[in-house]
């Protein structure tokens, strides 16, 4: 059964780093890609960044790119999303997902989440 935990999350103020843990197991496929995504209440999620099993390739959404980066540790079976020059509008509950291959799917085709971690940027 595969299975998906988040940590890491917090308050923090503008200008700060946070870095979330995606910690994944059960996965019997063996590869996956693994993306992370936020939302905030009454709006819809937000794909945030993936990357890909093998070849670290990784994708972002405009509004993350240059602040935060995302790796991956498989001997550990970890992913982690660096944030920095965190804003109030990264503000949100942030889930990992992933996605059986080697390679980032599109945003949509993500199979397995997990519950989710909250990040709240704030003065």
């Amino acid at each position: 059964q595969s299975r998906l935990v988040e940590s890491g999350g917090g308050l923090v103020q503008p200008g700060e780093s946070l870095r979330l843990s995606c910690a994944v197991s059960g996965f019997t496929s063996g590869y996956y890609a693994i993306g992370w995504f936020r939302q905030v209440p009454g709006k819809g999620r937000e794909a945030v960044a993936c990357i890909s099993y093998t070849n670290g390739r990784t994708r972002y959404t405009d509004s993350v790119e240059g602040r935060f980066a995302i790796s991956r540790d498989n001997a550990n079976n970890k992913v982690y999303l660096q944030m920095n020059s965190l804003k109030p509008e990264d503000t949100a509950v942030y889930r990992c997902a992933a996605a059986a291959g080697l390679e980032c799917p599109p945003w949509g085709e993500f199979d397995y989440w997990g519950q989710g971690t909250q990040v709240t940027v704030s003065t």
